[in-house]
């Protein structure tokens, strides 16, 4: 019978995405793994491979469609046996046209084929990602694919998984990573609609534009972040002439290596340093639970044409400077051009946000759930200071804001937080010790 293929969910928090292009054509034939479209999700650009072989005898969804939901049919695959005539009204239908705004409307059923059994959920009301023959061959032989392990892209559940399963085989043990764990961005209010906003600016010259996914994304969980957690602020100047002048003689003797350390590799390193030393802040909020991370898996604002990401940069503590640098590189330069995977940019237990490139002095940046702290980080500038014996002297003083998800981190714990990476900064020497 024929398969839909349907639209993937590739990263927990996917609603919808586009279908930017497909990598195939009706006839073509198809094994499991091959590269089926390019998907653009509200954060970046990925292949979509498939977990069924056969041949494509449809496409339902044109390039270019943008607001495809999740789960949506955008393709049917014929089976060994199959043809186009056993598609049926599927056949007869026109590929969804490429619209700017709107959601591609979801393709018609097969009416020759039995529709795969709703997507099941977990016992805590997560969905199972399984391919529709997975599915069916599950209920016919009474299989919970809640108790199975996916072997396809992305832990996906295929036909496969599901014939070497045995009736009523029990789930096996998992463990949950914070990412996994982390909620899907709830709908928040968002105060007056855009059509009450638009009559304030009747007889006034501008120009609109449309929210892409992205944006949609970073309104949602800020607004979320902002009306939910309960965020403390707590302030630090630190003196970096010492860390400058190190940094200045690493360099040099990196220079033969083409390696260049900057001040903000060193703050990486110090946050990371400061999560092993004080344990107890290097945790996330879960809902009904707190979860301690034992690794340093620090996250970095990195700013791109019309949003920002967060890659997270896993074991920094473990890291020297130099492969803190060139791994930072790399992210940012493929942050930029949107081509990060989920995994590298979800996660992660605290966050740096640093805008003293700008000349911003200080500011306080909002978490991001479900990080327990992000550290923002303003501009080293020369400033007056007093010595420990009561004489002035001029120094480079950076001042550093730490915001604190109070239901994780407590006061005195997250000014202990923010006293080691100060300490990490004015001694750079130690941190390679």
């Amino acid at each position: 019978m024929p398969i839909e293929i349907l639209m993937p969910a590739l990263s927990p928090t996917m609603e919808e995405g586009t279908l930017a292009k497909w990598l195939v054509k009706e006839g073509d034939t198809v094994s499991s793994g091959d590269l089926l479209a390019e998907i653009e999700t509200d954060k970046a650009t990925m292949e979509f491979e498939a977990v069924d072989e056969g041949v494509i005898g449809k496409i339902l969804v044109a390039e270019g469609s943008e607001g495809v939901k999740v789960n949506t049919a955008i393709a049917v695959l014929l089976e060994d046996g199959e043809s186009a005539d056993d598609i049926g009204a599927a056949s007869s239908a026109p590929a969804a046209a490429p619209k700017a705004t709107e959601a591609a409307p979801s393709a018609p059923v097969a009416e020759t084929a039995t529709p795969a059994p709703a997507a099941p959920a977990a016992a805590d009301g997560s969905r199972i990602f399984a391919s529709p023959l997975a599915r069916r061959i599950a209920a016919s032989k009474g299989i919970d694919l809640a108790a199975l392990t996916g072997s396809g892209p992305h832990g996906r559940i295929v036909k496969a998984d599901v014939e070497a399963a045995q009736p009523g085989a029990a789930a096996p043990a998992k463990t949950v990573s914070a990412a996994a764990a982390a909620p899907a961005v709830a709908a928040v209010a968002s105060g007056p609609s855009s059509d009450v906003i638009a009559k304030m600016y009747e007889g006034r010259e501008y120009e609109e534009i449309a929210l892409n996914g992205m944006r949609k994304t970073i309104a949602a969980r800020l607004t979320e972040a902002k009306q939910t957690v309960p965020h403390f602020y707590l302030r630090r100047d630190i003196k970096l002439d010492a860390l400058l002048e190190f940094r200045g003689t690493l360099n040099k003797q990196l220079e033969a290596r083409n390696v260049k350390l900057s001040v903000n590799d060193f703050i990486i390193k110090a946050c990371a340093l400061a999560l092993q030393s004080v344990p107890d802040a290097n945790a996330v909020w879960a809902g009904d639970k707190v979860l301690k991370l034992k690794p340093s898996d620090v996250a970095v604002a990195v700013a791109i044409e019309g949003g920002l990401f967060t890659p997270v940069l896993q074991d920094a503590e473990m890291k020297s400077l130099s492969a803190l640098s060139a791994q930072m590189k790399d992210l940012a330069g493929r942050a930029r051009d949107r081509k990060l995977a989920p995994h590298e940019y979800q996660g992660g237990s605290f966050a740096i946000s640093n805008l003293g490139m700008f000349g911003i002095d200080n500011f306080d940046a909002v978490i991001n759930p479900p990080h327990g702290a992000i550290l923002a980080v303003g501009a080293g500038k020369k400033q007056p200071v007093v010595g420990p014996d009561g004489d002035l002297a001029v120094a480079t003083v950076m001042s550093v804001t730490l915001s604190v998800d109070h239901r994780v981190i407590d006061g005195a714990l997250g000014a202990e937080l923010l006293n080691a990476i100060v300490e990490n900064l004015e001694n750079p020497v130690a941190m390679l010790a």
